[in-house]
């Protein structure tokens, strides 16, 4: 299966999750910037909130595209050992690359987020949504911040992913919905045939409209 773009990944995956459709207390966390065109139509076709869950992957030094772990607000962290073994990564080294992604969560929740508040997610059925999981490290990350905050249910879902990913994954959450798993992945932009960088700005007009829609739909039911 080839992605035409994020727009078409998220409608394929809504189909998949189309028993949330309208439920109380359900909300999608997309996992900027990629996860949240997904999320965005998702929102669109399932009638379900929308806000974000700022992931950062700690990259390699020097190859910063292959993943040593991942960090979420709150400092949750997830490391692979296994990858900072390999290497024979100091932890002087480790604590840079996370000093430094941690920086970028704080800009990027106040670009996105401004002053809204935060989350609560105590009881809540929460969907953590991406574009696709290679080795998982940022959704990882992302499971630790929603189990943190309590959250009843926690649910990942991507279009596309990684198959012994997935099957690490179903060990930690409530349930794993992915259409296309697969053996021989290869990373998440092979599926893609628009894989462009979604860039911040595309990220907060989707919230934008997002919000809007949410205020419009609530005020018809007044």
């Amino acid at each position: 299966m080839i992605f035409t773009d994020r727009i078409h990944a998220g409608a394929e995956l809504a189909a998949a999750l189309a028993d949330y459709a309208g439920h109380d207390n359900t909300i999608l966390l997309a996992l900027p910037r990629g996860g949240v065109p997904v999320a965005a139509e998702i929102s669109r076709e399932l009638n379900l909130p929308m806000d974000l869950m700022l992931v950062r992957k700690l990259g390699v030094p020097g190859h910063e595209e292959f993943a040593m772990g991942a960090i979420a607000p709150g400092d949750h962290r997830v490391l692979h050992q296994e990858v900072i073994e390999a290497l024979r990564l100091t932890p002087e080294q480790v604590e840079k690359v996370a000093d430094r992604e941690k920086a970028e969560l704080e800009r990027r929740d106040r670009v996105y987020r401004g002053e809204a508040p935060a989350l609560d997610l105590t009881g809540m059925t929460v969907i953590l949504v991406d574009d696709g999981l290679a080795t998982g490290a940022s959704m990882e990350a992302a499971i630790a911040a929603a189990r943190h905050g309590a959250a009843g249910e926690i649910v990942v879902a991507v279009p596309v992913a990684a198959l012994d990913t997935c099957r690490r994954l179903e060990r930690q959450v409530d349930r794993v919905v992915c259409p296309h798993q697969l053996a021989d992945f290869g990373g998440v932009g092979r599926w893609y045939v628009n894989f462009s960088q979604v860039a911040d700005s595309e990220v907060i007009e989707l919230l934008r409209q997002h919000r809007q829609e949410g205020q419009g739909t609530q005020e018809g039911q007044l």
